[in-house]
């Protein structure tokens, strides 16, 4: 045992000691990017991790915070330092149904929350998917998305308060189990999205709404991009608040139709995937509706009115990015999202990005709020192809960039994209998120040359 590893182990207990390759990558492996730490500890408690961190700030060892290892930024791999994971932070703290609120810890699932909440006929909606890995720490961390954003927002509008473990120890709490407060800056939403660069988030009160009593899922499908996009293009025109509105283009469909339930129609180029919910009788008006806006210039549109096949259709989406690696045994995805109505023009750079480097690409994401899984199907083994694909990356930044969009909708800049931030900002934004970092962590040491990289203008 090292002498860091021994005064780990007295400070958090000799069981929070941790060992595994596991601990040193995340999603981004198939893209060769692994870490190394000096040692990786899980504390089982808030005071042991307090006492970690005020120890590690004091002699400037730098801290990696770990969640559940699902991102695709490559912000849990540590790139030295101490692994931190919050794991064994998994306790809920209070659950109360009849106020639509429920208090836990950072290492609880998001598949544990759903379950909390359904259990109470409650409804949580953001689901980033690995929903038994993910943890909800790092969902706030990465102010993860899902499926559900078009109508319900990402994790941070679920949130009314954080606790978090910030420089030298110390625990600090914004906001709680009030719904309405504006009475301080709202710090609460700077830590919902800063991917551990600013302190460990510890636990949070998060809301529920009541289980929505009906779900109907439509499927369309399409011979054209320009024909699925002309179709969520009337959803929005029709004023329809679907809860769900995601898209598949024609590389997508190919690589996961064999699987889709029940089949697609022949030809199928684009796939669009949206959903009615609320009191059965208002599902089933949206329903009508959204099959109205999107049965235009579709090859079929089906609805999906049984649970089980509700059931089948989100599992099979859930397995669309496997389905997409499958092709040649890797991929690379890039999350950027752009103003809706730009979304056709996004397709179009995601495309000739591909032919300029010469790789298969294909994308699918959430179309309601503009965001596209921008991929490369890749070998992951050849690192030609691997290089290639980087530079067909940042091809796509620069492409959504001048169409308004971001670098990244839901899955952060961790290491994968930590110097595209000074590309999207001016010299003053970056500025001032450098002095809200500098003002948190003056000492660079949570989570460092991730998101915010010191020294960057």
């Amino acid at each position: 045992m090292t002498r860091l590893a021994a005064d780990l182990a007295r400070l958090a207990g000799q069981d929070a000691l941790r060992e595994g390759a596991e601990y040193l990558h995340d999603s981004t492996e198939m893209q060769g990017l692994a870490g190394q730490a000096e040692a990786v500890v899980a504390p089982p408690d808030v005071a042991a991790l307090q006492a970690v961190v005020a120890w590690c700030y004091e002699r400037g060892i730098a801290m990696v915070p770990r969640g559940g290892g699902t991102g695709f930024a490559g912000g849990a791999v540590p790139q030295g330092g101490v692994v931190v994971s919050l794991e064994r932070l998994d306790r809920v703290r209070g659950l109360d149904p009849e106020a639509w609120r429920v208090h836990v810890e950072a290492g609880v699932t998001t598949g544990r929350l759903h379950r909390l909440a359904r259990e109470s006929g409650l409804y949580f909606p953001p689901d980033p998917g690995a929903s038994e890995q993910s943890q909800i720490g790092g969902n706030l961390a990465c102010n993860a998305g899902g499926p559900h954003s078009f109508k319900y927002g990402v994790t941070r509008d679920w949130v009314t308060g954080v606790e978090a473990v910030i420089g030298g120890g110390e625990l600090v709490r914004f906001g709680g189990a009030t719904r309405k407060d504006v009475a301080a800056y709202d710090l609460r939403s700077v830590l919902c999205g800063s991917e551990g660069t600013l302190g460990f988030i510890t636990a949070a009160w998060l809301k529920l709404i009541p289980m929505p009593e009906s779900q109907i899922p439509l499927v369309a499908g399409y011979p054209s991009t320009a024909a699925g996009v002309a179709a969520l293009r009337r959803v929005y025109g029709f004023g329809l608040r679907a809860s769900v509105l995601e898209y598949l283009d024609a590389g997508a469909v190919a690589a996961s139709a064999a699987a889709f339930p029940g089949g697609l129609p022949e030809g199928t180029r684009f796939l669009v995937i949206s959903e009615a919910d609320g009191d059965p009788a208002g599902a089933h008006t949206l329903a009508a509706g959204l099959t109205e806006a999107l049965e235009e210039g579709a090859l079929r549109v089906d609805t999906v009115d049984t649970p089980a096949g509700r059931r089948d259709l989100w599992r099979w989406r859930d397995g669309v990015s496997f389905a997409v690696r499958s092709v040649r045994g890797g991929k690379m995805s890039e999350d950027v999202a752009v103003p809706f109505d730009r979304l056709e023009a996004a397709l179009e750079v995601c495309e000739e990005a591909g032919r300029q480097v010469d790789l298969p690409t294909c994308s699918w994401g959430h179309a309601g709020d503009g965001n596209l899984h921008a991929t490369f199907l890749i070998d992951a083994a050849d690192k030609n192809q691997v290089a290639r694909a980087a530079r067909g990356a940042e091809l796509i930044f620069a492409g959504v960039l001048e169409l308004g969009g971001t670098v990244t909708g839901e899955h952060g800049l961790g290491l994968v994209k930590r110097h595209q931030l000074a590309r999207q900002l001016g010299p003053e934004e970056m500025r001032l998120m450098l002095a809200v970092k500098a003002a948190f962590d003056p000492r660079n040491l949570f989570n460092p040359g991730k998101k915010v990289v010191v020294g960057s203008s």
